[in-house]
Order: structure tokens, then sequence, then C-alpha cells
């Protein structure tokens, strides 16, 4: 398992990838995706708010 997840930006030291994911690949992680969602959300409940998918973007530069 990689340190990263698929959100973050590449690195000139970062492997390249291997083959484009087939659609059974993407299926399968668009299910994990979801059944990991669904965990986070029934730990948090009962709260106020749901989780939340939305990622910040970074602050700018100073």
């Amino acid at each position: 398992m990689s340190s990263h997840d698929r959100k973050d930006v590449g690195h000139a030291h970062d492997k390249p990838h291997k083959a484009p994911e087939t659609r059974e690949q993407r299926d399968e992680r668009k299910r994990r995706e979801s059944e990991n969602h669904d965990v986070a959300l029934e730990e948090t409940f009962p709260a106020s708010d749901p989780v939340s998918p939305f990622i910040p973007a970074k602050s700018p530069e100073d």
C-alpha cells in the first residue's frame, strides 16, 4: 500500500503509473471508497455535521 492517496500531487521521485486501471479495477476502487465513506459516516453518528468530502485547497505562499 502506498503512503500517498490518489489526490496527492505526483513527485519526480515517484514510480510511474502502470497500465491504466480496468473497468473492474475502477469499480472495485469506487466500491471501496463508498464503503470507507459509509464507515466514516457511521463512526461520526450521532453528530451535528456529516462527514465532508470537501478537501480545502492549499493556502497561497507568502
